[in-house]
């Protein structure tokens, strides 16, 4: 195992950030896997998830059984970490700037296919080089001026060249679910069921640039420039796994999700060992754009009707929300039929806000897909 640490960029003097990973595996292998925890600072299953998978794959690295690279960040966020205001975390997003930390990664398309577009051939595995040097070196040439594009940039210049990158993320009460793309579904299909994921949600582009897409779009984006003349892979595909909700944070849990992370690297040949038989998909991968946010018109007390892995109808009460000064009662009910995966910690709503939402099977939405 290597120990690497990454400097970020200090914004003031006498302050110090940076951001730790762990290499395990032979870095010229059967593949590089990049695997990070709690870009949401206040997301923290994934980071025990994380600790777990440091052990297991330190034993199976001892034991020489790891066919790949397989790099560990458990703390992706060390600033939104430090970001706790009269003991509430404040980890989505910076306060200096206001920005989600899992939104606005570089987009690198463009710039990759015109740099690589005169050195294409009819090889798939030259041409993934040759994107994967371009996006290292077009990442390594870039010089963050705040401590926010600094630590962007260090997660992905790490992540780059994976084929397979999983962001451990969180909702605030919620069943277990899964982010992929349409394209990379099949592969991601057998993690959806080692892990027991109650929705898998599927978008080409969310929008917003966040860190998964920040990779697949630009492979995707390349497939659609060059796709005609030369051969373009898809070199990498990304995953953000939704542990549950933000107090899920127990052994039980993260040890079976640990290991159902092992189980789908050995089924993907980046682990020696016997393949389990995946269990049953819960639920069928259906669009992000068929998510339905569950909002609320007026605001007052949120007392919920329904639950996180409930599957509702359409028109079916969801909450309920309570002026207690003028006793009025608002019902809010679901538009679609579908399976609640996530809702709310708050219970004091807002006008406006989002109160849930709702994986449903027929797609009505477009462009921006993703909360804020």
């Amino acid at each position: 195992m290597l120990h690497h640490t990454h400097d970020v960029l200090s914004p003031l003097p006498g302050t110090v950030r940076c951001v730790h990973s762990f290499h395990y595996g032979p870095q010229n292998g059967a593949g590089k896997v990049y695997i990070q925890a709690s870009l949401h600072a206040d997301e923290l299953p994934g980071m025990l998830v994380a600790w777990y998978l440091k052990q297991r794959l330190a034993e199976l690295e001892n034991a020489g059984r790891l066919l790949g690279e397989i790099v560990v960040v458990p703390v992706a966020n060390p600033i939104g970490l430090e970001q706790v205001l009269m003991d509430t975390p404040l980890g989505r997003y910076e306060l200096e700037s206001g920005q989600n930390f899992n939104r606005g990664f570089i987009d690198l398309g463009q710039h990759v296919g015109d740099e690589i577009e005169a050195r294409l051939t009819q090889d798939p595995i030259q041409n993934r080089t040759l994107v994967r040097d371009s996006l290292r070196a077009a990442l390594n040439a870039r010089i963050p001026t705040t401590q926010l594009q600094s630590l962007r940039l260090t997660l992905q210049r790490l992540a780059c060249d994976a084929d397979m990158v999983l962001d451990l993320h969180c909702d605030f009460e919620s069943v277990e679910h899964l982010y992929t793309t349409p394209e990379a579904w099949p592969k991601v299909e057998p993690l959806s069921r080692y892990l027991g994921a109650q929705a898998s949600l599927l978008a080409t582009n969310s929008g917003g640039q966040s860190f998964d897409e920040c990779f697949t779009l630009v492979w995707w984006q390349l497939q659609q420039r060059f796709g005609e003349r030369f051969p373009i892979p898809m070199g990498s595909f990304s995953v953000t796994l939704e542990l549950r909700g933000q107090g899920d944070v127990n052994h039980s849990l993260a040890s079976r999700d640990s290991q159902a992370i092992i189980n789908y690297l050995v089924d993907a040949g980046l682990i020696d060992g016997e393949r389990q038989i995946p269990p049953e998909l819960l639920y069928p991968a259906t669009p992000l754009a068929a998510v339905e946010p569950v909002a609320t018109p007026v605001g007052g007390l949120l007392v919920f009707c329904a639950t996180p892995g409930e599957h509702v109808e359409a028109g079916q009460l969801i909450a309920e929300i309570i002026d207690p000064i003028s006793d009025a009662v608002t019902s809010i009910h679901s538009l679609n039929a579908g399976l609640l995966y996530a809702r709310s910690l708050r219970r004091m709503a807002t006008a406006g806000m989002v109160i849930a939402h709702i994986a449903g099977t027929r797609a009505y939405r477009s462009g921006y897909l993703l909360s804020p």
